[in-house]
């Protein structure tokens, strides 16, 4: 709308001074040029959509408050243009007596364009606008053309502040509101074809919980716009901000959350028969392992003497329980059960596997040790046959006495290993007693030379 810097007031002429004809005739060009552009916005106001929809909602809180008041204001914006157009029509007529105003005609334009003679009757202006504004209800009121400019300008800023952040809320939220709430149905339909439903799976909850927040977030939002609106910090222009957000924000990421959650279950019914036969096989090779550790252990008890074997365990009896839920949760289309099911026994099955090959490995370090030294007793044998001395008395007594406790049962790994021990230190000790020029030691076989 126009400024209270366009009236006449502000033509350059000192107060009291009367206009000339120029001057007269310049303020009331200015004048119909602002009266053009005052009606103009009115009549934009009256049109906007933000307007009518706000003529038509049954508002609430903050809204219904600010818009009660707009309503007043946009009421007395026409009151108060009704007298402008009134006194600048007056000025008109005035102006058009005759083609050379006579001293009489300017006093009276100057006093319409200048002075106080619009008269604006208090019973337009007690239910206007608010006190804070207009002040308190008087009979009438008289204003300047300035001062009525001026005032219209209040009101039009404000009147537009209403509208425009109104239509801003309603036309952003809402629909993105619908959107989301569109999706939400989808989501809802493939979470109960997999099973995921409120009081049966978190996500459910979760579902039921945004569902509730989006049907309570729409209502407010269409009947109360203005509460969500989050004003630009030091901007005074009509709609000055943006649509505050926050909640419609975090429903989102909620559901995205739940979405992923979706995903992780389709994800499982799909690959669940794959899942499930690689959790028998690696449960089925560590059954087979301990029973290969069992067998292995008795093995041991009945070849060595004086040796810890450690016990083992049974078969994973409750692994193989919780597989069978499992199978019995992908029979009945459970999969959101199956979901972390599968993952803490797919977890399980490893470690089980791998402690029944720590539990072989542990009963049979007897039997390694065993073959490592029957394996070593030979590599000797090879040695000192090679160089000549396999007939050696000596050798050969304490060759067969280690051969002896190695190749009997129960054999006692303590005194064989000092045996061998012996029968290592007298080859050694052949070697270096044979004279020169014969082959030289060969260091290539176990233990010290």
């Amino acid at each position: 709308m126009g400024g209270a810097g366009s009236s006449p007031g502000s033509a350059g002429s000192p107060p009291g001074a009367v206009l000339d004809r120029d001057e007269a005739d310049r303020a009331l060009a200015r004048l119909d040029a602002e009266h053009e552009a005052v009606e103009s916005s009115l009549l934009a106001l009256q049109d906007h959509a933000g307007r009518r929809l706000l003529e038509g909602a049954a508002l609430t809180g903050v809204t219904k408050d600010r818009w009660a008041s707009a309503e007043q204001s946009i009421a007395l914006l026409w009151t108060y243009f009704d007298a402008y157009t009134a006194a600048l029509h007056t000025a008109r007529e005035v102006r058009a007596r005759r083609r050379w105003p006579s001293r009489e005609d300017l006093v009276e334009l100057t006093d319409i364009l200048r002075g106080r003679g619009v008269t604006v009757s208090g019973g337009a202006h007690a239910h206007g606008a608010p006190p804070s504004i207009t002040g308190p209800a008087k009979l009438s009121e008289h204003f300047s053309l300035a001062e009525l400019v001026a005032r219209m300008n209040e009101l039009y800023a404000s009147s537009l502040d209403v509208v425009v952040t109104a239509d801003a809320v309603w036309s952003a939220l809402p629909a993105r509101i619908d959107l989301l709430a569109a999706e939400l149905h989808r989501t809802r339909s493939l979470a109960h074809s997999v099973g995921v439903r409120p009081g049966a799976h978190p996500a459910g909850d979760d579902l039921e919980a945004i569902t509730q927040e989006l049907a309570t977030l729409r209502e407010q939002v269409v009947s109360d716009p203005l509460a969500f609106w989050r004003a630009a910090q030091g901007s005074s222009a009509p709609g000055g901000g943006r649509p505050d957000t926050d909640r419609y924000d975090r429903a989102a990421r909620a559901l995205e959350d739940v979405r992923r959650e979706i995903d992780a279950v389709l994800t499982v019914r799909q690959d669940a028969e794959q899942r499930l036969v690689r959790l028998r096989d690696v449960l089925s090779r560590a059954d087979r392992t301990l029973t290969e550790a069992r067998l292995a252990r008795g093995e041991v008890l009945a070849k060595i003497a004086a040796s810890e074997v450690p016990a083992v365990s049974g078969p994973p009896t409750a692994l193989q329980e919780l597989l069978a839920a499992a199978a019995e949760h992908r029979r009945h289309a459970r999969w959101h059960r199956l979901s972390p099911l599968l993952e803490s026994l797919e977890r399980d099955a490893e470690d089980e596997l791998m402690r029944a090959r720590e539990s072989l490995t542990a009963v049979t370090a007897p039997l390694a040790v065993r073959a490592e030294l029957r394996g070593r007793l030979d590599a000797y044998k090879a040695k000192v046959a090679r160089h000549g001395l396999a007939e050696d008395p000596q050798l050969v007594e304490r060759y067969d006495a280690a051969r002896r406790m190695l190749w009997s049962a129960p054999c006692d790994l303590r005194v064989a290993e000092q045996a061998v021990l012996r029968y290592q230190e007298s080859a050694r000790e052949a070697l270096n007693a044979r004279p020169s020029g014969t082959p030289p030691n060969d260091r290539t076989y176990g233990g010290n030379p």
